[in-house]
């Protein structure tokens, strides 16, 4: 198979979350010019369906979905599959940051972190062991993550657990998955210039942001950067990598 027919996604159904903004939608218009078809969730309609109609080709989707329900979200991801049809491949890049320093840190706060990344994780891949849910050939599954569960940061220690967790299941999950012929990976992402970042950073002074970004070899990566990759983790020309972690940092983490 030849490198143009790897990255041929005219065959395969992807369904993305977090689809409405930054690295969920950059993933969702680049799999789409790529000839997949692509189901978006998102939690805000209006975004949601702005990405929706930036989408390239037709035969895509979008479903409005916070994803913090708990086990009813196999069941909301198997309803999509049947009015839509099954998925080749999911990436799931919804998510919440939260700078919250450890003596402040409330069960609310927690509780809402983990069910947007571990319990969504575990939740999304659980859909996908139903037959009704995934097609018949190979199956990728990628999880966003961050280089916060590798390194340190203060403040960060709920939302590093929170991504630690993805990393630490994704490994579980290949082994327990391979045999359906799914694969499952994570990327660790560094600081990628979203609307998120910008709140982040508009809070630091000139300097902080300089040095933030000076730690980043390459600079501050943009939501395509990770788009790239997440393209090549549900492609067929990674049908050999799973149970990964993904890093995509700019050199954040060579420090």
């Amino acid at each position: 198979m030849t490198a143009k027919e790897f990255f041929n996604l005219s065959n395969k159904h992807i369904l993305v979350t977090g689809a409405s903004s930054g690295i969920g939608r950059a993933t969702a218009q680049l799999l789409s010019k790529l000839g997949a078809k692509v189901a978006l969730i998102a939690r805000n309609p209006k975004n949601l369906r702005s990405a929706f109609d930036s989408l390239h080709g037709d035969g895509h989707s979008y479903h409005i979905n916070d994803l913090n329900t708990g086990d009813e979200i196999f069941e909301s991801i198997r309803t999509i599959a049947q009015e839509e049809g099954p998925f080749d491949g999911l990436f799931h890049a919804a998510g919440i940051f939260s700078i919250q320093p450890l003596q402040s840190l409330k069960c609310k706060k927690l509780d809402a972190v983990f069910d947007i990344s571990i319990k969504a994780t575990l939740m999304l891949a659980k859909a996908f062991c139903y037959k009704e849910v995934r097609n018949k050939g190979d199956i990728s599954l990628v999880f966003m993550s961050s280089v916060a569960g590798l390194r340190g940061q203060q403040g960060l220690s709920t939302y590093s657990a929170g991504k630690a967790a993805i990393d630490g299941a994704v490994r579980s999950l290949a082994v327990e998955l391979a045999p359906r012929k799914m694969r499952i990976n994570s990327i660790a992402a560094g600081a990628i210039k979203t609307e998120m970042h910008e709140k982040i950073v508009k809070h630091l002074t000139k300097e902080q942001v300089e040095e933030y970004e000076r730690r980043h070899l390459l600079g501050f990566g943009y939501p395509e950067d990770v788009a790239n990759a997440a393209t090549f983790l549900l492609s067929d020309a990674s049908k050999w990598i799973t149970g990964i972690t993904l890093i995509v940092d700019g050199g954040y983490s060579c420090y």
